[in-house]
């Protein structure tokens, strides 16, 4: 599925769930703390719609991340291939990553791939090979990293949108409790404290759309260096081997 297609689904879907459940909210009875948070407005099921849409991306990017992490150990998926390029034993290596299936595993392919192109070249400059290597691990790095990335914009996206819509709230639910003060005669305490429920009321959910989607960009942003330091000293490691390494297949 495209990510734009993906993006339009998700924001439908979460809109309307969380629009049904505002308007259940709505039934509750009027002591409930359900009620009270209806009672902030047409825009808490906005801000409900946004801390879904984190929630979501959440789940995706867990999935995602899990199986760029691979099956198995990675130090000794690593160990394993160093073992089988000592021996000169470059299919076995390159079975080993299809079996792995990691984003570790697809960039040392390539670079398994390269040198094994590099062979049948009859390539002997240690010089080039290693360049040519790295130059591998480049174009399949370029390749993963989108897979890696992929929603980070988004939740960040909405970890700013969320605060600035609990914001508009919080102006419209203030703009409601002064209206009720402006009215002539005695003040309407009923219109008064409903405004400022409302205005409180969009402000704790925009902080809290906001801290999830802050905290999950951090996290996920995290991961993804770490997976990018993984492979760049990985990669490192193997292609320094293959470099002095004659294949033996």
């Amino acid at each position: 599925m495209k990510q734009g297609l993906f993006t339009a689904i998700l924001i439908v879907v979460t809109y309307l769930v969380s629009l049904g459940f505002y308007i259940w909210m709505g039934t509750t009875p009027p002591d409930s703390m359900f009620h009270a948070v209806y009672q902030g407005g047409p825009v808490v099921s906005v801000l409900m719609a946004l801390i879904l849409m984190v929630i979501a991306y959440i789940v995706e990017r867990i999935i995602a991340l899990n199986k760029a992490a691979g099956k198995g150990s990675i130090p000794e998926f690593v160990k394993s291939l160093k073992q089988d390029v000592d021996q000169g034993l470059i299919d076995d290596a390159i079975a080993k990553c299809d079996d792995h299936q990691s984003s570790l595993a697809a960039v040392l392919r390539a670079v398994f791939d390269r040198y094994k192109s590099l062979q049948l070249h009859n390539v002997t400059d240690r010089g080039k090979k290693i360049s040519e290597l790295e130059k591998a691990v480049e174009e399949a790095t370029i390749m993963e990293m989108p897979l890696l990335e992929k929603n980070l914009v988004a939740i960040s996206t909405i970890a700013s949108i969320s605060t600035m819509v609990g914001l508009l709230g919080t102006t419209m639910g203030m703009i409601r409790a002064f209206t009720a003060m402006a009215n002539s005669g005695a003040p309407d305490a009923v219109q008064l404290s409903l405004g400022i429920s409302e205005a409180l009321f969009n402000t704790a959910l925009g902080i809290l759309g906001g801290i999830m989607g802050i905290v999950t960009y951090n996290v996920f942003t995290n991961k993804v260096d770490r997976f990018t330091y993984m492979i760049d000293e990985a990669a490192f490691y193997i292609i320094q081997t293959l470099g002095s390494t004659k294949s033996q297949d």
